[in-house]
């Protein structure tokens, strides 16, 4: 038998929801994990400081989670706004990263 979870409209029981959030959970902080090795990559190769917050960017990033949300047909508002979330810390994170180099 296979420890996998079981896919979210195959489950019957709460433990088989569950172990599939926590399983996703975990892989989820693995992703992240590999997105703030790219913040790590981004403050060793940016010249200055003053060029880790940059708006433009973060728009686009959010944008694009909003737009992949409503593909999916995910509310579009609550994705943006984990979003925001998410890159305000990875600015935060990148600063601190840039801090000390």
């Amino acid at each position: 038998m296979s420890d996998a979870p079981l896919p979210g409209p195959l489950c019957s029981t709460m433990q088989e929801v569950r172990a599939g959030v926590d399983a996703l959970d975990r892989e989820l902080v693995a992703l992240l994990a590999r997105r703030f090795a790219y913040m790590d990559a981004a403050a060793r190769i940016k010249a200055e400081r003053g060029h880790v917050r940059d708006e433009a960017r973060k728009a686009a990033v959010i944008a694009n989670a909003r737009t992949a949300a409503e593909a999916l047909g995910l509310p579009a508002a609550v994705i943006a706004d984990l979003w925001e979330q998410l890159v305000e810390a990875s600015i935060a994170y990148e600063l601190s990263a840039f801090d000390r180099r």
